[in-house]
């Protein structure tokens, strides 16, 4: 019976033992702080800035002088003067067509003017005389007219021969050959002025109110890129009733490097600067919850977030405009919320330059 008990005593003691042991263990897991270290971040203050309005549009580059080349008359073509792509001169002959049969017209109708000629001279002489009646030399003086209507008609079927420059500019692709026989209206090739361009586009009527001639514009097309400088320089007297919107015409203040047809991309500074607070735009955070940022907070403790919900706006120079949700004056974090969560603490970043190594 006693050595029962001397067993119990002892089983009571390890067990004991091993009880103090786990307690002491456990009782210094639960005092220890498993909370994550703070995260560092880098923070911007929500400051106001002053941005001009801007109304954003797509157009079209033209030239003011630009023309599609037709023939207005039928025939062979029997000479072609210039070369695609060669800078002509206002009235320069571009191309040619048979004209035998009218310069055959035209050699019969100088002989009867010639004929004609004579004969009014011949009856004028003698209507002084009063040798010939008022009716001879009344029809002396109409064949004379007919006779030089005829050379007149003729030289302008000859011209019609002849297709010219009527500007200054830069002839396009030619897309006939010698010996080809053309109809009329039969297209030739373009000519375009490249010094002058504008540029056709149309926005929505709800801005008509804002838009006026003068206003500054920035162009911007696939082809360079640098930011072209244009002018608004007319506003369309009625909307367009499918579209709804608005017909505008800007002129280009320059056009080295652009051609007409090109795409533009237009920016259109209405005059109206206004008050907005902006981040830079590495501080919002898009989600399906909506566009979020952190905001920094001192709790006593140190500094915590959380995530706050905002409207944002557009994006210039790397800042982005809040419409609402920031408070002017406001830390928000710029760089590391890929690690916070709400009432994360947080360790601000020196140098904010760490987040881009």
């Amino acid at each position: 019976m006693r050595a029962y008990l001397y067993v119990a005593v002892i089983l009571l003691v390890i067990f004991g033992g091993i009880s103090g042991y786990l307690y002491n263990k456990f009782s210094a897991f639960a005092s220890m702080d498993f909370s994550p270290p703070p995260a560092t971040v880098a923070v911007a203050t929500a400051r106001a800035d002053t941005w001009p309005s801007l109304l954003e549009a797509v157009g079209t580059i033209r030239a003011v002088r630009g023309a599609n080349l037709a023939a207005e008359t039928s025939g062979e073509v029997t000479d072609i003067s210039v070369v695609s792509g060669q800078e002509v001169a206002a009235g320069q002959l571009l191309l040619t067509l048979n004209d035998s049969l009218e310069q055959a017209s035209r050699g019969r109708a100088e002989a009867n003017l010639v004929l004609a000629q004579q004969l009014y001279e011949r009856d004028e002489s003698l209507i002084k005389q009063k040798s010939i009646p008022q009716s001879q030399f009344d029809r002396s003086k109409a064949d004379l007219d007919i006779a030089i209507a005829s050379i007149a008609e003729i030289e302008a079927q000859l011209d019609n021969k002849r297709i010219v420059a009527p500007f200054a500019g830069r002839v396009g692709i030619i897309e006939v050959k010698t010996g080809d026989y053309i109809s009329s209206g039969t297209s030739i090739t373009t000519l375009q002025d490249l010094s002058a361009l504008e540029i056709d586009f149309s926005v929505p009527a709800r801005h008509f109110p804002d838009l006026r001639p003068g206003l500054v514009i920035s162009v911007r097309t696939a082809s360079s890129e640098r930011a072209f400088s244009a002018t608004l320089k007319a506003v369309d007297s009625a909307v367009d009733t499918g579209t709804r919107n608005l017909a505008l015409k800007a002129a280009l203040n320059e056009s080295e490097g652009i051609l007409p047809g090109m795409f533009a991309q237009l920016e259109i500074d209405l005059g109206q600067p206004r008050e907005v607070i902006t981040l830079p735009e590495t501080a919002v955070t898009y989600s399906l919850q909506g566009d979020t940022v952190y905001v920094v907070s001192d709790q006593g403790e140190g500094l915590q977030v959380m995530p706050r919900v905002v409207a944002s706006g557009e994006v210039r120079d790397g800042r982005i405009a809040i419409r609402s949700g920031v408070e002017l004056g406001e830390r928000i974090v710029s760089a590391g919320q890929n690690k916070l969560y709400r009432g994360a603490p947080v360790v601000l970043e020196e140098n904010p330059a760490a987040f881009t190594q």
